[in-house]
């Protein structure tokens, strides 16, 4: 028997009958949400008799394993090293999942695709780093399509001017954004985070204390609610030096967090004016499957999450106690800045929504005049194209920020907004996205969507009868390149 751990594995696995192969599920992913979902669709999906479920990776000995866990719980160098092993998710993403990369890989693409419809439904976006909010002039000496527009916005009105959306880039769960028009108003939005910043360590310290007896101190992540969540796919994290590292602020207190990593950011023209529901702005919720090096599928099965206010253009409704910032529960669709009182009726069907428009759905009714009939499916193939075609980017221009695995497959939550004529515009994409948001009345679409990953991403690595490589109805594909790893 070869001596090497890996020839080892694949000496036992390659050996072993196919009918005897027993596979080892490793499930533990630590949400009571999704962790019941995620047992189920394997005991049902799985041909009884050919996997055996365990608690703890020390129950595993050798042949066929797969391990869905949180991400910092993964053995990647098992899955790596070792034959016959899948894992819930690749290691290095961070050209899809990080603001500031994901801007990158679309426009390194385009530049290379002109006629990329990547072009037309990804608003650009203008990057630059800041510590203080004093050196925010020198932070934006290359930013030039920023100062370009505070040139044309000088001296009018504010329903006259362009506005842009302040992101920071690795934040999640609408943390941190705000809308500006004029510099002076992008200087008071980083001027007023700075004045939250606490006057000493004591009170840092102190801040620490809450939040570690429990308080819902929330923390930006570099992916959804879970994911990677070191700085930068298992680097560390850059040391902080009093800037906007030394600002915590809770859900209770504040609209916004800061911490070491908020430095990076981004700034996007303002989508306006959007589609809506009851006077309310939403945007679409799509689970994407990305499986191996690489085949990707998107789930026909999608959510509409809408804002708890009803829409204004963003120069209406300024909050004076926010600095003269517009009343962003308008702006911002994401459920988790929402209140529970707020939640109720926030997360719909996507395929729920009304079949016919009207004047009703959008603030400027003219634009509907070129929406087709048929909207959802409308929306539907075009988030599908450019699903594929973002992630196609990433595997092929950002190969070292974007890895695809053979052994490794990945769920992420992909965010579209519709604005009134139609058109889908990819927002942003999380790993490990926070399914909770879902809610319980809309908790059998998850299911669904986990049964599906086991059909089309699990059982075509074991060959397992059953297999469906090429996607299903509900989970269609839209990619299937070879990346020549094996």
């Amino acid at each position: 028997m070869p001596e090497s751990r890996s020839g080892r594995a694949t000496y036992i696995i390659t050996e072993m009958s196919a009918a005897n192969r027993t596979i080892d599920l490793l499930l533990d992913y630590e949400d009571p949400y999704v962790q019941p979902l995620i047992k189920s669709a394997f005991q049902s999906r799985l041909p009884s008799g050919s996997y055996r479920l365990i608690d703890s990776p020390d129950e595993h000995k050798f042949g066929p394993l797969v391990q869905f866990r949180a991400y910092e719980a993964l053995d990647f160098d098992k899955a790596v090293e070792l034959p016959g092993i899948l894992i819930n998710a690749y290691v290095i993403r961070k050209a899809l999942i990080r603001k500031h990369y994901l801007s990158t890989t679309v426009s390194n693409w385009v530049s290379k695709h002109p006629d990329s419809i990547l072009k037309t439904h990804v608003e650009p976006s203008v990057e630059f780093e800041l510590d203080y909010a004093e050196f925010l002039d020198d932070a934006l000496v290359e930013a030039f399509e920023l100062k370009e527009s505070f040139e044309k916005n000088e001296g009018k009105k504010p329903q006259d001017r362009e506005w842009w959306i302040l992101k920071p880039g690795m934040s999640d769960r609408g943390q941190g954004i705000k809308l500006f028009s004029t510099e002076q108003e992008l200087q008071e939005i980083f001027e007023a985070w700075e004045a939250e910043r606490p006057d000493s360590d004591d009170e840092h310290e102190e801040d620490e204390h809450r939040h570690e007896e429990g308080e819902r101190t929330a923390r930006i992540r570099g992916g959804d609610a879970r994911g990677d969540h070191e700085a930068d796919d298992n680097e560390s994290a850059p040391a902080t030096d009093g800037g906007w590292g030394a600002i915590q602020v809770t859900h209770e207190k504040k609209e916004y967090i800061i911490t070491s990593q908020l430095r990076h950011f981004i700034a996007q023209p303002y989508i306006h004016p959007p589609l809506t529901f009851d006077d309310r702005k939403f945007h679409i919720r799509t689970y994407v499957l990305a499986a191996g090096a690489l085949r990707v599928y998107v789930y026909q099965p999608m959510l509409a999450l809408f804002a708890a206010a009803p829409y204004a253009a963003p120069w209406v409704n300024a909050d004076a106690e926010s600095g003269g910032q517009p009343d962003l529960r308008a702006h911002l669709t994401n459920t988790c800045l929402q209140g529970s009182d707020q939640r109720e009726g926030s997360v719909r069907a996507f395929w729920d929504l009304p079949a016919t428009l009207d004047a009703s759905n959008t603030p400027a009714a003219a634009e509907l005049a070129g929406m087709p009939v048929d909207w959802k499916e409308h929306v539907f193939s075009q988030i599908c194209t450019l699903t594929g075609e973002v992630f196609e980017a990433a595997a092929r221009g950002m190969m070292i920020h974007f890895q695809a695995l053979p052994q490794a497959f990945e769920l992420f939550g992909v965010d579209y907004m519709v604005d009134a004529r139609g058109d889908a515009w990819l927002l942003e994409i999380n790993a490990f996205p926070d399914f909770r948001q879902t809610g319980d009345d809309l908790k059998g679409l998850v299911e669904g969507l986990f049964e599906e990953t086991v059909d089309v991403a699990v059982k075509p690595f074991f060959e397992l009868d059953g297999a469906k490589p090429e996607g299903t109805e509900q989970l269609r594909q839209v990619l299937d390149i070879d990346l020549g790893r094996r």
